[in-house]
C-alpha cells in the first residue's frame, strides 16, 4: 500500500517538475520570442501558412477568432462523416472493418472533433487504420484548437485596450507543431520501445498459454496513445482503453500515460502567469484547481484501497483493495488516480473500469467532470475556469461595494449574462438529458432493455454518467451502459456539440469585450485577485454555482446506491 502511495505522489511531483517550464515555452511560443524550435519548425509552419492562404501576423479580434476555428472545425466534421460511413472500401482496412452507420459516425465525427473521444464502437474491430488515423489528426486539431483559443484569452487578459489580439492561425499552428507534435513524438517512441504496436499490419496470429490459436488485433498503437492523452483526447486505440495490455502494458507506460494527462493543462496555468507577467495570479489559480483535485483524489484512492464493502461484507478479505474491473499490473491506487486525473481534465481515458468503481468513487468522477474546471482539458480547462473567476469577481465586488473589475477592465452586466448562460449550460445539457432517458426507460423498459445491464440505482447512475461525460466533453462512460443505439448516438452527439463551442463561444467573447474596454488602472480601491481570499472566493463559487446543482441527481445515483449496500 505505501509503494502505490508512492508511485502517486512520484507521478504527480513529475508533473510539476516538467509542467512549469513547459508552461513557460508555450508562453514563449505563443508570444513569439525565441525558442529552441524556431529553426525546425519555422519552415513547416511556412507550409501550412502557405498551403492555407494564411496571414499569420494580421491581427484578429474576438469574432474573427471564432469564424476561423468554426469554419474549420466544420470542414474536419464533413471529412469525417466522409470517411467513417465509408471506411470499407477505402484503404489502410487490411481486417475488412466496416463502415459505420450514419448516426454511430456523427457521433463519433462530433466526439472527437470536439475533444471529447466518446466511443460508442470498439476501436480495433468497428475502425480501419485509415478511420484511426483520421480520428487521430483531429486528436491534434481539436487540443490545438482549445490551446488556440486559451491563447487569444490570456493576451486579451493581458492587453489593455484593444480589439487586435493575435491570430488564431498562428496559435493553432505553433500549438500543434511546437508543443504537441514533438511531445507525441517522445511518448510515442518510449511507448513502442516498451510494447506498444506501432505497425499497418492486420491482425496477428499467436497461439496462446492454453495452445488456442487467437487473432490479436494491431496497428499504429503507439502514435495514437501518445496524443490521446498529451491532447486530454482520451479515445482508446481498443476498447479497453489504456487498460488494454498493448495500449498500456507495463506500470512504466502507465506512469508516461499518467503524466501526460494533467501536463498540459497544469503548464497552461503558468503560460497564464509567463503572459501577464501574474505569476502570483497564476499560483493562486493552481492552488484553487488543486484543493479541488485533492478533495476528490483522496477519497477515491481510500475508497479504492480500502475495497468493495458488498465483498467485505461476504468475508472476503481484499488486501489489494477493490480490483473489480481493475489491472493487477497497475494496482487500485495507481487505478484510482487515473480516474481522478481522467475526469478532472476532459481526458477520459481509462485503465480500469469507471463501471466497477465503488459508489461513491463512481461519484467523485462524475463530480470532477460537472465541476469541468480544475485543470480540465487542454485550453478550455482554463476558458471553463475564466467564468467562475468573472462570477466570482463580479460577486465579490458587490459584497465589499468596489466596482467588480478584473485585471483593469470593469466587469457589467453583458459579460455577466454570457457568464451565467455558460455557467448554466453545463448542468442544464447534463440533467435535461439524464431526464428524458430516465423518463424513456421507467415508461417502456421493455422497449429500452438493451440500454441498462443494471438497473436500478447504478443504471440511473450510467445514464448520468453518460450524458455528463458528454457535456464535459470528457469520452468516459460506464460500460454497462448499451449506448451504440440511434438515441444515444445523437443525444450524445448533441450534447457534446453544445458543450464543446458554447463554453469556447462565451469566454472568448467576454474577454474580447473586455479587451476592448478603456483600461483602469489599479489603486487602493480595486479588488486584488492574486490572493487567498479570492481563490477561496473562486473555490466557493464553483462549489455553489456547480458541484451543488448536480446533488440531487447524484443522491438518486450513486450516494443511494452507496447506502443501499452499506
Amino acid at each position: 500500500m505505501n509503494t502505490e502511495i508512492a508511485g502517486i505522489f512520484i507521478m504527480f511531483i513529475l508533473v510539476m517538475a516538467f509542467a512549469i517550464p513547459l508552461g513557460k515555452y508555450i508562453g514563449k511560443v505563443y508570444s513569439n520570442e525565441k525558442t529552441w524550435a524556431d529553426g525546425l519548425f519555422n519552415p513547416i509552419d511556412k507550409i501550412f501558412y502557405k498551403l492555407g492562404g494564411v496571414n499569420p501576423l494580421k491581427e484578429m479580434n474576438w469574432k474573427q477568432h471564432l469564424l476561423a476555428l468554426l469554419t474549420m472545425n466544420l470542414v474536419w466534421f464533413l471529412f469525417s462523416m466522409f470517411v467513417l460511413m465509408n471506411m470499407s472500401w477505402l484503404p489502410l482496412n487490411p481486417d475488412n472493418n466496416p463502415s459505420m452507420s450514419a448516426d454511430l459516425a456523427f457521433n463519433t465525427t462530433i466526439s472527437f472533433i470536439s475533444n471529447t473521444n466518446l466511443q460508442h464502437y470498439s476501436g480495433e474491430t468497428a475502425m480501419s487504420y485509415f478511420g484511426q488515423l483520421t480520428v487521430m489528426l483531429f486528436q491534434f486539431i481539436s487540443a490545438g484548437c482549445g490551446m488556440a483559443m486559451a491563447a487569444f484569452v490570456f493576451f486579451a487578459m493581458k492587453e489593455k485596450t484593444t480589439d487586435k489580439l493575435g491570430n488564431y492561425y498562428f496559435f493553432f499552428i505553433r500549438s500543434c507543431t511546437r508543443i504537441l507534435l514533438p511531445l507525441a513524438l517522445i511518448a510515442a517512441i518510449l511507448f513502442a520501445f516498451n510494447g506498444v504496436p506501432m505497425t499497418f499490419k492486420g491482425k496477428d496470429t499467436i497461439t496462446s498459454l492454453q495452445g488456442d490459436t487467437v487473432q490479436v488485433s494491431r496497428g499504429p498503437v503507439a502514435g495514437f496513445v501518445a496524443i490521446k492523452q498529451l491532447g486530454t483526447n482520451g479515445g482508446g486505440f481498443f476498447g479497453p482503453n489504456s487498460a488494454h495490455p498493448l495500449e498500456n502494458p507495463s506500470y512504466f507506460t502507465n506512469i508516461i500515460q499518467t503524466i501526460y494527462i494533467l501536463l498540459i493543462p497544469v503548464a497552461l496555468i503558468f503560460t497564464m502567469g509567463y503572459i501577464l507577467k501574474r505569476r502570483k495570479l497564476a499560483w493562486v489559480i493552481f492552488g484553487v484547481m488543486l484543493t479541488g483535485f485533492l478533495l476528490l483524489l483522496i477519497p477515491t484512492i481510500i475508497n479504492e484501497m480500502n475495497g468493495n464493502m458488498a465483498i467485505t461484507k461476504m468475508g472476503i478479505t481484499q488486501p489489494m483493495g477493490s480490483m473489480e474491473g481493475k489491472e493487477v499490473r497497475f494496482g487500485s491506487g495507481a487505478s484510482a488516480y487515473w480516474v481522478v486525473n481522467t475526469t478532472c481534465t476532459s481526458n477520459g481515458s481509462v485503465n480500469a473500469m469507471h463501471d466497477s468503481l465503488t459508489p461513491l468513487s463512481g461519484m467523485f468522477a462524475m463530480l470532477g467532470m460537472m465541476v469541468n474546471s480544475l485543470f480540465g482539458g487542454v485550453g478550455v480547462g482554463f476558458l471553463n475556469f475564466y467564468i467562475f473567476i468573472i462570477l466570482a469577481v463580479f460577486i465579490s465586488g458587490l459584497m465589499v461595494g468596489r466596482t467588480p473589475e478584473f485585471l483593469g477592465k470593469k466587469i457589467e452586466a453583458r459579460e455577466m449574462k454570457i457568464a451565467m448562460i455558460i455557467a448554466l449550460l453545463h448542468p442544464l445539457l447534463i440533467l435535461t438529458g439524464t431526464a428524458i432517458s430516465s423518463y424513456l426507460y421507467a415508461h417502456n423498459p421493455t422497449a429500452y432493455a438493451s440500454w441498462l445491464s443494471n438497473p436500478g440505482y447504478h443504471g440511473f447512475s450510467e445514464m448520468l454518467y453518460e450524458y455528463t461525460s458528454s457535456s464535459a466533453n470528457n469520452g468516459s462512460g460506464f460500460g454497462g451502459l448499451g449506448n451504440n443505439v440511434p438515441f444515444w448516438n445523437i443525444s450524445c452527439g448533441i450534447v457534446m456539440l453544445l458543450a464543446r463551442y458554447l463554453p469556447i463561444i462565451g469566454p472568448v467573447a467576454i474577454a474580447g469585450i473586455l479587451a476592448n474596454k478603456k483600461y483602469i488602472p489599479e489603486s487602493a480601491g480595486t479588488l486584488k485577485t492574486d490572493t487567498g481570499t479570492f481563490g477561496l472566493m473562486v473555490f466557493a463559487v464553483i462549489v455553489i454555482v456547480a458541484a451543488l446543482s448536480f446533488f440531487p441527481a447524484l443522491a438518486l445515483g450513486p450516494i443511494a446506491e452507496h447506502f443501499s449496500i452499506h
